[in-house]
């Protein structure tokens, strides 16, 4: 479900005037594990088969215009301790909260996988908030972000539903 960017969120500020910030968030089970980095490998992992497909199509239509591929990100040499989850860079870890993201010629991005306590009338209940802030640094940037939001909603939405399908991993499982 659509919600804001958590105000605790290191995502918040990080640009002036992001072109785009939005957050998801779905309640996990009470036994599920608590690190933001496992939670967010689960998740990338874990992605809708069709997901790919779109992937792929977005990656066809921007090589033309020397935008970073999935492909590359995946099989480019990596400086020493450009450490990934999926096709995104980590930039930070913090107990409750791992900031992904990449940055290119035409933006750069952070997206934000939280474990937070919410209050709730029966109680606080663990959630996962994926949050996405983009900086656009030129009109194709812009472009590009303002074409494929409907498309990164879908994916983080239907991301975030197929694990919670599949069973968000338990500290006893991991």
């Amino acid at each position: 479900m659509p919600v804001s960017v958590p105000g605790e969120s290191r995502v918040v500020g990080m640009y002036d005037a992001p072109y785009l910030a939005d957050a998801y968030a779905i309640r996990l089970p009470e036994d599920a594990i608590t690190d933001p980095e496992l939670l967010a490998r689960f998740l990338f992992a874990h992605q809708p088969s069709w997901v790919a497909g779109l992937l792929s199509v977005r990656d066809a239509l921007v090589a033309r215009f020397g935008i970073k591929t999935a492909r590359q990100l995946r099989t480019l040499p990596r400086p020493a301790g450009d450490e990934r989850v999926n096709i995104f860079r980590i930039y930070e870890r913090r107990p409750h909260e791992i900031i992904l993201g990449e940055d290119d010629k035409h933006l750069d991005f952070r997206v934000s996988v939280m474990r937070e306590m919410r209050a709730l009338s029966t109680g606080p209940r663990p959630y996962l908030i994926v949050s996405t802030v983009v900086h656009c640094h030129n009109r194709l940037g812009r472009t590009y972000i303002t074409l494929i939001a409907p498309f990164h909603r879908l994916v983080v939405e239907a991301g975030l539903r197929r694990a919670a399908r599949l069973g968000w991993p338990t500290a006893a499982k991991a």
